[in-house]
């Protein structure tokens, strides 16, 4: 696809997937906070300048904004303001916790959806092209040559919301004699039996079946509703805890060599991952993406970090605990510094994004 175009698909699903996880985050605290009888003064998509009033009946003005990326909800008192019983300053603290962690467990539920369709209806199945074979390995020795694909491993085949790649898999079989099914380039197939090399063979360099791996290749497969409650439960759980890993990565890398490559993307990065995998995987691979941004978004938030969900969380418990010495002023300017930072930071890693379009 032509640059030009390629970056407008780029934009449209950064806008579309992106903004519709912020937006489904926003509609958590919206809910929760109309159930508990806060004042809702605005839902706004996109943020301002304000573009046009979508509704404006009722207590709750309906926004459209002109920075098409998520939304916001905008509550009566939540900058400190205490004007009547419904605004949210004057609920009690668990209500006020409620509300603000609502988005947080609202992008949880999404990517468990999400997991939970991909896993019933079509998960991928993930399998890999040789690129290469060395000489007087187990795979030059059954007749594996390079372009062969291979797509099972003693029958199964490896799903990609499984988090294991085909890699990995051989590696835990180091030592055993298993069953790879081949696909060859002439589309025949064929059930190769292989011994792999021992575990005390292995390195970094040097995989259990000897060949060097290509591109992956994709194939679907679809699980009872029940098994799929278990995949997409064990699918959220695992990529919070992967999350949470590469979070803790970033912070190392940048404290170490804050010129250093960093283990993540930001907005542009997203967006140019999101129309490779949409023009190169398909769809469903996207919206498995779109699950993990879910789960991404709702880690990032609940990180005790001003003015994040989790840091607006750990103020008011600050505030409960020390009182007046916790002033209003203090705590806006708390959370203005920390925004500060986190643009910062959007800039920092914006730069190596755009590195790497240089590189493409």
């Amino acid at each position: 696809m032509e640059g030009v175009l390629f970056s407008l698909l780029a934009i449209v699903l950064f806008i579309v997937v992106l903004g519709g996880i912020v937006v489904m985050h926003e509609l958590g605290h919206y809910l929760t906070a109309r159930a508990f009888d806060v004042r809702v003064l605005e839902f706004g998509f996109g943020f301002p300048p304000r573009a046009k009033v979508l509704r404006s009946k009722g207590e709750t003005l309906l926004t459209l904004n002109w920075l098409p990326i998520g939304g916001f909800v905008r509550m009566d008192g939540e900058d400190g303001d205490e004007s009547d019983e419904r605004s949210f300053s004057a609920k009690p603290l668990r209500v006020r916790l409620a509300i603000l962690v609502a988005g947080v467990v609202m992008n949880v539920v999404l990517a468990f959806v999400i997991f939970f369709v991909i896993a019933w209806l079509a998960t991928p199945t993930v399998g890999t092209r040789i690129d290469t074979v060395e000489a007087g390995s187990p795979a030059a020795a059954v007749g594996l040559v390079s372009g062969d694909e291979l797509y099972a491993i003693n029958g199964d085949r490896i799903e990609m919301l499984s988090g294991n790649s085909f890699g990995d898999v051989l590696r835990s079989h180091a030592g055993e004699t298993i069953t790879l099914s081949v696909r060859h380039p002439d589309g025949s197939e064929e059930q190769v039996q292989a011994t792999l090399r021992p575990a005390a063979e292995l390195s970094a360099t040097r995989g259990a079946l000897g060949v060097h791996l290509g591109s992956q290749t994709y194939a679907y497969v679809g699980h009872d509703p029940v098994s799929s409650v278990g995949i997409a439960a064990t699918s959220v759980g695992r990529w919070g805890g992967l999350i949470l890993t590469g979070l803790g990565d970033l912070v190392n890398g940048f404290i170490k060599d804050p010129t250093a490559q960093p283990p993540a993307a930001g907005p542009i990065g997203i967006a140019v991952t999101l129309a490779d995998v949409l023009l190169g995987v398909g769809p469903i691979v996207l919206l498995f993406v779109a699950g993990v941004l879910s789960i991404n978004l709702a880690v990032v938030n609940i990180l005790p970090f001003p003015p994040l969900d989790g840091g607006r969380m750990a103020m008011l418990i600050l505030k409960r605990l020390f009182g007046a010495r916790v002033s209003l002023r203090a705590e806006r300017l708390t959370y203005a510094v920390g925004f500060v930072f986190l643009l910062a930071f959007v800039f920092w890693i914006s730069g190596f994004d755009i590195a790497n379009l240089g590189q493409r």
